[in-house]
């Protein structure tokens, strides 16, 4: 269930960027960071965190989008990990799909295999 949160908030995220791009205004989502003075004193501060879109336009000038989990790129279906679609409104229309599709529970082996993957990395 934890997984399904993560990737729906990133999802939501990458929801907030298209519809800023459709807009033509920005979105910035705010992280806490602690930091050291010159004296040694800890203290948090805001900073914007840096969110890069998911979404590339191929030779043809279809946009082409893939979801991501962590830093591996999940398989929609087998042997597929891009979707294609027209403009920013489709694009915006199959993000909520693929949103009910992880609260459903319907990408739960692919979080799975994609979080086994970055664990190994851990390992090394």
């Amino acid at each position: 269930m934890q997984r399904r949160n993560k990737l729906i908030s990133k999802l939501w995220e990458q929801e907030q960027l298209i519809k800023a791009k459709l807009e033509n205004t920005t979105f910035t989502v705010k992280k806490h960071k602690t930091v050291k003075d010159i004296e040694g004193n800890q203290r948090r501060i805001e900073v914007n965190k840096r969110l890069k879109p998911w979404w590339f336009q191929d030779v043809d000038g279809q946009l082409c989008f893939t979801v991501r989990y962590g830093t591996k790129v999940l398989e929609i279906q087998p042997g597929k990990s891009t979707i294609s679609v027209k403009d920013f409104v489709d694009l915006l229309n199959t993000l909520g799909m693929i949103k009910d599709a992880v609260a459903n529970g319907n990408l739960d082996t692919a979080i799975d295999q994609a979080s086994g993957a970055l664990k190994a990395n851990f390992k090394k």
